[in-house]
């Protein structure tokens, strides 16, 4: 089953829009707005509509940030498509539009189109997007709006056993013997130098938030 990515802050386009894919055989992901489309892109769609005017990043600017870790096609359904329009929107990374109002059958046939087309049947890749980061475990990377930080080896592994368990806390003993292994010389202390690093390295960025000391316990990731 095809999963659909749906995201407008028009709730009568929303309820249209699952109801007719899921009587088509799809699956149907929902989002309000800009900041729950990137969310839901951990869910691995084949088909992102996205309407170009939403609150908490607009279309374009979603499909900036997460066109160079998604490969499904992406169509923008928008109020004006003016020359501009198209052109703005090719260059954040979209593959087609929908003027409103639209014939629900002939984006049904589009979207069905561009799956046809361009569904790989290939992993997605292993990303998750928090707020304007996004780790991408594959290339064993974090980028803020684009740019890659400069982390080393463990800092970086001790950002996914972190940012993969969202939520939970990890002590200092946990995080070393998951990093350094039970038979590395050393001591936890050394925790707590790369977790210094890692958050001055994140606040230059303003995104030190998303790593959270948990005071006599530990440290956890947020999102």
């Amino acid at each position: 089953m095809y999963r659909v990515l749906v995201a407008d802050d028009e709730p009568d386009v929303v309820s249209l829009l699952k109801d007719y894919f899921e009587i088509n055989g799809y699956e149907v992901i929902t989002a309000r707005n800009g900041r729950e489309a990137v969310e839901n892109m951990k869910k691995n769609p084949d088909m992102i509509l996205l309407d170009v005017n939403m609150p908490d990043g607009d279309g374009l600017s979603v499909c900036r940030q997460i066109r160079d870790y998604v490969s499904c096609p992406i169509l923008f359904l928008t109020a004006r498509i003016e020359d501009s329009d198209k052109i703005a929107g090719f260059a954040a990374g979209g593959d087609d539009y929908m003027l409103k109002p639209f014939s629900i059958d002939e984006l049904g046939a589009r979207v069905a189109a561009h799956i046809r087309r361009d569904h790989r049947g290939e992993a997605q890749k292993n990303v998750r997007f928090f707020g304007r980061m996004t780790v991408d475990y594959s290339a064993k990377t974090v980028a803020v709006d684009g740019e890659v930080m400069d982390f080393a080896k463990k800092e970086f592994q001790i950002v996914e056993l972190l940012s993969l368990n969202c939520g939970q806390v990890f002590d200092k003993e946990r995080i070393y013997e998951k990093i350094w292994g039970y038979d590395a010389e050393g001591d936890s202390a050394v925790v707590a130098e790369h977790i210094r690093r890692i958050r001055a390295k994140l606040s230059k960025h303003q995104e030190e938030n998303h790593l959270e000391t948990v005071w006599g316990m530990g440290y956890k990731w947020v999102k």
